[in-house]
């Protein structure tokens, strides 16, 4: 069953702003919150639908991978999103997981510690590419900023020699519980700040965090016929984890230049190239541009200006390896602004020999017709 809109699931729009969602969602919180809909299935799911939603839309980055692509740019994040977006709704959550008494609610264990193992935050890169790569395929090394583990205490926080303890106000929850009229509730720990442990001597390379900032060269592999807007996912590329956690992904969404010649299409491509009026109306051979260089090709003699040849196999590539898409070639006559005498009595005598032209009413549907070449060999061609 496909999921719905998050937008849709906590009632607002594409433009919310970050309160606008925060209110919307504390609203659906404590309308289908399970304390006050014991044994209610359908309200479990809300609240859970819920909860989803707004760990999407309260993170800027998965937002914004949310608005371009859908559920297909979030990957796994959906799934495994940081419970920390929700701070500030203790009063009305209590916390996570098994603190309302209904278990694997957020899909981590009802037993987890907040200061257990978190996977790591998913990173976004833009990647400008030239037309050319995008058609052949490349390999390019990028650059990105991210958090990875700390060498010196690998990733616990503590100096080298030392290790956190239990702490000993939450029993290592994170989360202090306590009774609020017919709710169980809870709040962030103050003596761990929700961690669950003590760190006594922190390290001095990460200062207790357990991870570092640093800057990563990545090599990344660009598929044949990779477009605008698809995305490549490095998978273990992004934020390290914590306390032991997975590391994040990378996606690498691709932006293709513009080509001076080629229009692109699906994996189809489009081109005009100029001929001379001889040319089309006696036929030759000419030379017209692919992917992979000039090729001969035959002009048919009384070709007409405006007509266009299907190339079948010599559009892009796909990118999931499955075949190529054609070359539509529209010719179009190009009139010469200087002639010499010999080429001007030359035309003068073909024109006497030519049939005078008749002209016809111009239909009413061809009126205010200003499509492009490019739109009008699409409706030809399908």
């Amino acid at each position: 069953m496909s999921k719905r809109d998050y937008y849709e699931v906590l009632g607002v729009t594409k433009t919310a702003t970050e309160i606008e969602i925060k209110s919307a969602y504390r609203k659906l919180a404590i309308k289908h919150h399970p304390d006050k809909n014991p044994g209610d299935k359908s309200a479990e799911d809300r609240f859970k639908e819920a909860a989803e939603a707004y760990a999407i839309l309260a993170d800027v980055d998965k937002r914004h991978m949310y608005d371009r692509f859908g559920h297909a740019g979030l990957g796994g994040a959906a799934t495994g999103f940081d419970p920390t977006v929700f701070t500030g709704f203790e009063d009305v959550l209590g916390g996570l997981g098994d603190i309302f008494g209904f278990g694997d609610i957020f899909g981590g264990s009802g037993g987890r510690r907040r200061g257990g193992p978190q996977r790591g935050s998913d990173l976004r890169y833009d990647l400008e590419i030239s037309f050319d790569e995008s058609a052949h395929g490349t390999e390019t090394s990028i650059q990105i900023p991210r958090q990875e583990t700390c060498e010196t205490c690998t990733g616990t926080g503590a100096a080298p020699g030392t290790k956190a303890t239990t702490c000993a106000q939450c029993q290592g929850r994170g989360q202090v519980r306590f009774q609020k009229g017919p709710f169980m509730m809870a709040r962030t720990c103050s003596t761990c700040r929700g961690t669950g442990s003590i760190i006594a001597t922190p390290c001095t390379n990460c200062r207790g965090a357990g991870r570092v900032r640093k800057e990563k060269k990545i090599s990344v592999r660009i598929p044949p016929g990779i477009a605008t807007g698809q995305q490549l996912r490095v998978s273990g590329e992004g934020e390290a984890g914590t306390s032991g956690g997975p590391a994040g992904d990378l996606y690498v969404v691709i932006h293709v230049q513009e080509h001076e010649f080629f229009q692109r299409d699906g994996n189809d491509l489009f081109c005009e190239v100029p001929l001379n009026f001889t040319t089309i109306a006696l036929g030759g051979e000419i030379t017209i541009p692919t992917l992979e260089g000039e090729e001969g090709f035959s002009i048919p003699e009384g070709t007409q200006s405006g007509e266009t040849f299907r190339l079948r196999g010599r559009g892009m590539p796909d990118v999931s390896a499955r075949g190529r898409g054609d070359l539509l070639v529209t010719v179009k006559v190009v009139t010469p602004k200087k002639l010499s005498k010999d080429q001007k009595k030359l035309l003068e005598q073909l024109a006497e020999s030519l049939p005078k032209e008749k002209f016809a009413p111009t239909p009413v549907t061809d009126v205010g017709d200003d499509k492009g070449i490019f739109d009008r060999v699409k409706d030809i061609f399908g």
